[in-house]
């Protein structure tokens, strides 16, 4: 088992940018966890989570070209590495092994 652990926004972040792939920049990102989450999330929750996870080696980030709808600025786009994906995977499937773990879980919901 791995010494870091992701909290829940942290391994919300990392799926949408691996969503996103080369379009995850902060705002985007926010729009799409809104979207399909129904969840509000500030701008600046989300820079604090981005900087946490690029130290931890789950994302790392370049800057994009500036354009004149940016009134010149540029974005900050994100991907995931190596150590990301990984962490992702076990993320998973921890999870995956708490849902089996459940005796007859699916099926006492089923029948509702």
């Amino acid at each position: 088992m791995r010494k870091s652990q992701l909290g829940e926004f942290e391994e919300i972040v990392l799926l949408t940018v691996a969503i996103l792939q080369d379009e995850a920049y902060g705002f985007a990102i926010i729009e799409e966890m809104e979207n399909r989450l129904n969840r509000s999330v500030s701008i600046g929750a989300m820079q604090t989570v981005l900087k946490r996870l690029e130290k931890k080696n789950y994302l790392t980030s370049q800057l994009g070209e500036a354009t004149a709808v940016r009134g010149g600025k540029r974005k900050r786009f994100y991907h995931l590495t190596a150590e990301g994906k990984s962490i992702l995977q076990d993320t998973k499937e921890q999870r995956l092994g708490l849902w089996e773990a459940i005796p007859n879980f699916i099926v006492k919901f089923a029948k509702i």
